[in-house]
């Protein structure tokens, strides 16, 4: 019995890392669905909502998170579908289309930087969660103990696989979603406030404030809240791509990426200005009393970090709150495993031939998210979100781009091609354009990024860096 056993779990920890998923294991919409919405419902994305609706008022953040949401969608439909078609993750998917054999190393590289650097921030901000909730000394022993443990339980529950990884993140969705609502409605409900009055609040911040960051005006505010959170977009598009191979029908990957986004751009948003609105002057005073500071320092420190949004929920909801949070981290953290497994399972194959298989690089990722915690990676993750956002958004451009202009989706499986250089140049350049010379007349990154790659690549590859057909075919 071990013996018929043991290919099983090997094949279920592998989980198709390196190859197209087959037909028999493809999976309904509903299933991509709690993986699409498990990863984006985390204390980050609650405090962009909060920090979007206090700058820009309820109804332009709102408006804002909508219009984010259509896009999204359509980006991770976009890359998804690719991915249902060829049976790919996101990052061999380039192996195909855009970059080549070793040119999807690039790919590779965008993406692990950014998914690992989620993970390693989620970590951190649980970690500080947990010192929060037990009032435990931050020092060497106590980082061992929670950072040793949450690792330990993050590889656990991402070693065996898709199916392994969904069941996680249907379970604990559910419990997150039941637990907050409990407790945004009691936080709602302490504070005696009407629908129709959260709905309508403005603007939270003196016009001296938005100034400085640059918001002026109605249209300023959108471009902020549009800014702040479509960063996210380009990833969740990719993370779709590992989700979407999966997928029995196009529309199933297109319903879990719109799901996704209105979970993200729609649900979290909402949820987060709501408490945080209504609860920012307790915590304020909270802060004030326990750190012995001014009242407007505190307000301050709420609108400073995501670690506000987590020390909310447990000062609202104390223990309860503390498991929303564990929750929150939790699901999150195994669905980022996961697809850095995917992509770091890729760099390796790309750049040496080397597959020392899924479960080592589940092992690997959180490795160099605790490296990130005690160095400077985790500040360049802080300081280059909005770059990486970017990067992400290029990379989907390109693959769209071969694959509906170029020919991609005719192209026989043997095609092969060491680097495509042409998707390697558009990405640099997209992406030094958006963030660079195109700001002063497209003030969205993402927008220009998207429109940049997509031509650059097309007319780069038709007219300039052609594949040599020796190239295509190698022996």
């Amino acid at each position: 019995m071990a013996q018929s056993h043991a290919p099983d779990l090997q094949d279920q920890i592998e989980d198709h890392a390196l190859e197209a998923v087959p037909e028999s294991a493809r999976q309904s919409w509903l299933t991509l669905s709690w993986n699409t919405a498990g990863i984006v419902t985390t204390l980050v994305q609650l405090f962009f909502g909060a920090l979007v609706s206090l700058v820009a008022g309820f109804q332009i953040a709102l408006l804002a998170g909508l219009c984010v949401t259509v896009v999204g969608a359509l980006l991770g439909w976009g890359v998804g579908h690719v991915a249902y078609r060829s049976g790919l993750s996101s990052t061999v998917m380039a192996r195909r289309f855009g970059f080549g054999e070793q040119g999807s190393a690039v790919a590779s590289l965008i993406f692990a930087f950014m998914i690992i650097g989620f993970l390693a921030l989620e970590n951190a901000l649980l970690y500080k969660g947990l010192l929060f909730y037990f009032g435990w000394p931050d020092n060497l022993g106590t980082r061992v103990g929670l950072y040793g443990g949450l690792t330990l339980a993050w590889v656990a529950l991402t070693a065996f696989g898709f199916n392994w990884v969904s069941r996680v993140s249907s379970v604990t969705l559910l419990a997150f979603l039941a637990v907050l609502a409990w407790i945004t409605a009691s936080v709602l409900g302490a504070a005696a406030m009407l629908l129709p009055e959260l709905l309508h609040f403005p603007t939270q911040l003196p016009d001296a404030a938005l100034l400085a960051m640059g918001v002026h005006g109605d249209a300023g505010k959108f471009i902020f809240a549009v800014n702040v959170l479509i960063g996210s977009a380009g990833a969740l598009a990719l993370v779709d791509a590992d989700l979407g191979r999966y997928a029995r029908r196009s529309r199933d990957i297109g319903l879990a990426a719109l799901v996704g986004n209105l979970a993200m751009d729609v649900l979290m948003l909402a949820i987060g200005a709501a408490i945080m609105h209504v609860g920012a002057p307790r915590l304020a005073a909270f802060y004030a009393e326990k750190q012995g500071i001014s009242l407007a320092q505190a307000q301050q420190l709420v609108l400073a970090s995501p670690d506000a949004v987590a020390a909310a929920f447990i000062v609202f909801g104390g223990a309860l709150g503390t498991v929303l949070m564990v929750l929150a981290q939790g699901k999150a953290q195994v669905l980022n495993t996961y697809s850095a497994s995917l992509s770091l399972s890729n760099l390796f194959d790309a750049v040496g031939g080397w597959r020392p298989g899924r479960l080592w690089c589940v092992v690997l990722a959180n490795v160099i998210g605790l490296v990130m915690l005690y160095g400077q990676l985790l500040a360049l993750v802080n300081a280059w979100i909005t770059l990486l956002g970017v990067l992400t958004t290029c990379f989907a451009g390109v693959i769209l781009a071969d694959y509906h202009l170029m020919g991609g989706r005719r192209r026989a499986a043997s095609h092969r091609e060491a680097v495509n250089w042409s998707g390697v140049v558009a990405t640099g350049v997209a992406t030094w354009a958006a963030t660079g010379p195109l700001t002063a007349w497209v003030p969205v990154p993402f927008a220009s990024a998207l429109l940049v790659s997509v031509l650059l690549y097309a007319g780069l590859r038709r007219l300039v860096l052609r594949p040599a057909p020796a190239a295509l075919n190698p022996n």
